[in-house]
């Protein structure tokens, strides 16, 4: 590999750059932002994306139960119950798919 020479005068001119940047306390703070979270363990990151889409479907259970209960008895107590679940299932699922939108846009920067 080729290996760029600096003189003296370029290290030094480095030299101060890299001490005005290490004092500059709102870019420290502006970098470490910038770095993606970190999980504790890979098992606590599936689990963390699973667990919304098992109560989704759960709910979806539910409302189904609900329908087929509401159908065959009529019982406006049912109807008002599975309308109800239905409303939710339907709010927590929207939720879902926002943050699996978002979750793919996060990702680091292209090069042009």
């Amino acid at each position: 590999m080729d290996e760029a020479r600096l003189t003296a005068h370029e290290r030094r001119v480095l030299a101060e750059i890299e001490e005005a940047l290490e004092r500059d306390a709102s870019l420290a703070r502006t970098l470490r932002t910038m770095r993606p979270p970190r999980l504790s363990a890979p098992s606590v990151a599936g689990t963390r994306r699973r667990l919304p889409v098992l109560g989704v479907a759960a709910l979806g259970a539910v409302t189904l139960t609900l329908l087929v209960l509401a159908v065959a008895t009529e019982a406006p107590a049912l109807i008002w119950a599975f309308a109800a679940v239905w409303v939710l299932t339907l709010f927590a699922l929207l939720i879902v798919i926002v943050r699996r939108i978002r979750g793919r846009g996060t990702g680091a920067p292209t090069e042009r």
